[in-house]
């Protein structure tokens, strides 16, 4: 059994072409407290020193064996059976505790299997990589977990200098000191999983979080611009929420309209699927958001805009986008496996809409109310709620439901 006090560290890479970066990692990596694992994901030549996991054991995980890997002639498909090998090896060192953090090396090659051996741990389980293309756009963000951690392996595309030791070196500091000093969710009380964005534009959060933790329950609030949403969805996925409170749809309205600031096909499906409890609102669903510092689409030159920072701006929609987007919302909550209330603000759906703010519309809320109402069906159920989703009586309105919930034992409270 290992040491729980000295974390054991999974080390992926190529140990034929990476030999030195490798063996520096391995090094800081034990000079920092940590135990590695090292696994060789190379195809064609041998490592120059001893891994815990060679290629043969990773061809192996993959039902096949290095020759007729190698055999296959194309660098991008042998090395997606690598891939396939490596995610299984992952999980079953994770499933058996034999790892408590997962760093990897690479180019475009080494990052591209990294991403799917990282995408195979859990949320909260500490994952690094060090890459050549971090952070770039050639990373597509539903490839990325969302708590996962990268650093640019600049100048050390070819054996060791200083500028990539210092890369290497604090990776491993990192990994090993995250596999340490983590506190790994437990979900010893009923998890509530919200959605929302910052108090300026949705507030509900402050109503409804103490009064929920009055209730037993603990509420991990998930900011909804893309890669939260994607941390939200995993978890109900995983089947971790008790309930969820799903109250800003704004990725879900990005992806609709094709903006990247979004979370995936998968937003709005997952707690649906999995028969979780939802209580679900149109929050922001009135808007599309677009990164501010980028040239502003065509087709929304004639909306109101507000940049919110310059990070991210926001366009408000058409009539016609605001209908694309209601029927969509109830295409994707109809198919729910378990018991869905959908609320509707008649007042207004952002902060930024009420009355004297610069994305007031009433006639265009009004239209996607009655568009929202005509598209649900059953089994989904819907109240309208003459407030706006920022007012206290709307958080009451949702409690209500909470607690018929929790008498009728919808929610394991």
């Amino acid at each position: 059994m290992k040491n729980i006090e000295l974390p054991s560290i999974a080390i992926i890479g190529t140990f034929d072409t990476k030999s030195d970066e490798l063996q520096y990692l391995v090094e800081k990596i034990q000079a920092a407290g940590g135990i590695p694992i090292t696994i060789d994901v190379s195809v064609l030549g041998e490592s120059i020193f001893d891994v815990k996991f060679s290629k043969h054991d990773v061809a192996d995980s993959a039902d096949s064996t290095i020759e007729n890997i190698a055999s296959i002639g194309d660098e991008n498909n042998a090395m997606q059976v690598m891939a396939k090998g490596a995610v299984r090896l992952i999980k079953k060192l994770h499933s058996h505790k034999l790892i408590d953090g997962f760093i990897a090396l690479g180019g475009t090659m080494g990052t591209d299997l990294a991403l799917e051996c990282a995408s195979c741990l859990p949320l909260g389980f500490p994952k690094y990589i060090i890459s050549t293309v971090a952070f770039s756009p050639l990373i597509p963000p539903d490839r990325m977990p969302a708590d996962l951690q990268m650093i640019l392996w600049a100048g050390g595309l070819y054996g060791l200098n200083d500028i990539c030791k210092s890369s290497l070196s604090q990776a491993a500091g990192s990994i090993v000191g995250s596999a340490s000093m983590v506190e790994k969710p437990k979900f010893e009380n009923p998890l509530v999983g919200m959605t929302s964005l910052g108090k300026s534009t949705l507030s509900y959060m402050v109503h409804l979080k103490p009064a929920l933790e009055k209730r037993g329950f603990d509420i991990a609030v998930f900011h909804s611009t893309g890669m939260g949403g994607r941390a939200f969805e995993n978890l109900a996925s995983e089947n971790k929420f008790a309930l969820v409170i799903d109250f800003c749809l704004q990725e879900f309205t990005n992806y609709i309209h094709g903006s990247i600031v979004n979370s995936g096909k998968n937003r709005l499906i997952s707690a649906g699927k999995k028969g979780i409890p939802q209580i679900v609102a149109p929050g922001a669903s009135d808007l599309v958001d677009i990164q501010s510092w980028g040239e502003k689409p065509g087709r929304f030159k004639d909306r109101e805009y507000h940049a919110h920072n310059r990070l991210i701006g926001s366009f408000s929609l058409s009539k016609s986008d605001r209908k694309k987007t209601a029927k969509s919302i109830a295409k994707a909550l109809n198919k729910s496996n378990g018991r869905t209330h959908l609320l509707i603000p008649k007042q207004g759906i952002q902060e930024w809409d009420r009355e004297g703010e610069p994305l007031h519309d009433p006639e265009g809320l009004k239209h996607f109310c009655k568009a929202l109402k005509s598209e649900i069906s059953e089994p989904v159920t819907f109240d309208e709620v003459d407030c706006h989703i920022n007012d206290e009586a709307f958080s009451a309105k949702t409690l209500e439901i909470v607690d018929a919930w929790i008498k009728d034992g919808i929610i394991k409270s």
